[in-house]
């Protein structure tokens, strides 16, 4: 089971890596120095804190935050081969989308055995 858990880990980081490069190579580098600066979370340890990892989302990008939070469960969603169920007019709860991302992997993962 610790193996799916860092495998999963690693799709979530990917799928992070691939939202922020939307936004180029310098910005992508950028906000994961002012992560860990103003943050204290480095790149690494986001699967462990999604909560500051969000938040320092939010202050860096204010509402922008939000398109990227879409890419990247997007992103997770389709690395783990589950659509992404997601009702417009519903609040974008990020820190909950990739909880069950992670608990849909991990069950899929454990029938697989």
């Amino acid at each position: 089971m610790a193996t799916q858990q860092k495998t999963f880990e690693k799709l979530l980081l990917e799928s992070i890596d691939k939202a922020l490069d939307s936004l180029g190579e310098s910005a992508r580098q950028s906000i994961y120095f002012h992560l860990q600066s103003k943050f204290k979370i480095t790149k690494q340890d986001i699967p462990q804190h999604l909560e500051d990892f969000e938040n320092g989302l939010e202050k860096i990008f204010g509402l922008g935050a939000q398109f990227l939070e879409i890419l990247i469960m997007k992103d997770l969603y389709t690395k783990i081969g589950h659509p992404l169920e997601w009702k417009e007019g519903h609040p974008l709860e990020f820190v909950e989308y990739v909880k069950t991302a992670k608990q849909s992997f991990l069950e899929g993962s454990k029938e697989c055995q």
